[in-house]
């Protein structure tokens, strides 16, 4: 039975334990997004509850209640992507041009190629089963996702952060994101029996349309940031704003509510009043909202079908997720006319993966293929953690011995 209070409750204890956790694990140099995952897993019964003892975790939350706490990481995801488009930068998007747009497409290309076809292999190569395929194609997609924090504060240490290969990098892990982000909602789409044609029209069809209210929101924002800059209603026009998007892009097109979030952020980047806004977003997403969306991953996991074939698959993915970015943005910038060890710069600078991949996974879970109730596809959480975890730490290990 919901009950307000135990919101309440379960609202507190999720805000202090995803903050001890995530600083607990910035102290051991991990993002703190893994201790915010972890701090969900400890104080629900995702774990504690499998093993069959009378205690169920610091919360344990009944239907009525996670869909509570799901309408808040909703919010949650929605500000991380809001906030991602917020501080693109499309001059240096501009600036690095064919370069950083091949590279972003092969790192997306070969990743879901590589997830795709390790997903099968493990569930038997059984191509015939289209919900298998789905389920297989959307753990390649999880793995499009590039966290571009750590490698730019890796970047900014050792100085090359405006130089030729951290100018593409950072451009190409933020068109990855979009490329991977795009194609993640066509899957969607497609799963739900959409008509791919129809789907990619649908895309285009929202982008033609973000684009075309953009400009005069652009327009308006400039004169809201000139006439009363850095005043709370730009804040709060922002974030309607961005939610309206959302809405339209899921409702209208069929297209993923991050991706309108995101295209929102694209849209009002750039502006006097931007980087406002975003502290505005920062502050309420990662206060409130944030860290019930990564806790809410821990919390609402299933492993009581844990079992070795998971941990098994969870490294092979790890493996998978990096060799693809490494192969694919290591080529494609080898093409692009880097030399020497430029390309394999590129390719480690693109390994690390962070919070959009836990947002993809979130967004795509109901991917997972399941028969009469049975789990018979992948789950990759405990790849998704485990690769967030690896990569964070060899990303800027590699960039630091490369650049020595």
């Amino acid at each position: 039975m919901f009950s307000a209070l135990k919101i309440v409750y379960y609202l507190g204890v999720i805000l202090i334990s995803t903050k001890l956790f995530g600083l607990l694990a910035r102290k051991i140099g991990l993002p703190q997004v893994v201790g915010m995952v972890v701090a969900g897993l400890v104080i629900g019964s995702s774990i504690i509850g499998n093993f069959g003892w009378q205690f169920r975790g610091l919360i344990d939350p009944s239907a009525e209640d996670k869909d509570v706490l799901s309408v808040f990481s909703q919010i949650g995801v929605i500000l991380i992507l809001f906030s991602s488009g917020l501080e693109t930068d499309v001059k240096e998007l501009r600036k690095t041009g064919f370069a950083a747009t091949l590279i972003a497409l092969c790192g997306v290309i070969v990743p879901i190629i590589l997830g795709t076809l390790l997903s099968m292999a493990f569930m038997g190569n059984d191509w015939n089963n289209h919900g298998k395929v789905l389920n297989a194609v959307f753990v390649g997609m999880i793995l499009t996702a590039t966290s571009v924090g750590i490698t730019v504060e890796t970047l900014r240490e050792l100085g090359k952060l405006s130089s030729r290969v951290g100018t593409v990098i950072l451009s190409a892990a933020i068109i990855d994101d979009v490329l991977g982000i795009i194609a993640l909602s066509i899957l969607t789409s497609v799963s739900g029996g959409g008509n791919p044609l129809f789907t990619v029209l649908k895309t285009l069809g929202f982008f033609a349309a973000a684009i075309g209210v953009g400009f005069p929101l652009r327009l308006l924002f400039k004169w809201m940031g000139a006439h009363s800059p850095h005043t709370r209603r730009n804040g709060i026009f922002a974030f309607g704003v961005c939610f309206l998007y959302a809405f339209c892009a899921e409702r209208f097109f069929g297209v993923a509510a991050i991706t309108g979030a995101y295209v929102c952020g694209l849209m009002l980047s750039g502006l006097h009043e931007t980087k406002y806004i975003d502290r505005k977003v920062l502050v309420s997403g990662y206060i409130i909202f944030t860290p019930i969306f990564f806790a809410f991953i821990g919390i609402n996991a299933d492993f009581s079908h844990f079992n070795w074939f998971d941990l098994v698959f969870g490294l092979a993915f790890v493996a998978v997720g990096i060799l693809g970015k490494i192969i694919g943005c290591s080529l494609s910038a080898r093409a692009c006319g880097f030399k020497k060890k430029e390309p394999i710069i590129v390719g480690f600078g693109m390994i690390a993966r962070g919070e959009v991949a836990l947002a993809v996974y979130s967004t795509g879970k109901n991917l997972i293929y399941f028969e009469e109730g049975v789990l018979v596809g992948i789950d990759p959480l405990v790849g998704v953690i485990l690769l967030i975890v690896i990569s964070s730490i060899l990303c800027p290990v590699f960039l630091k011995l490369l650049f020595k």
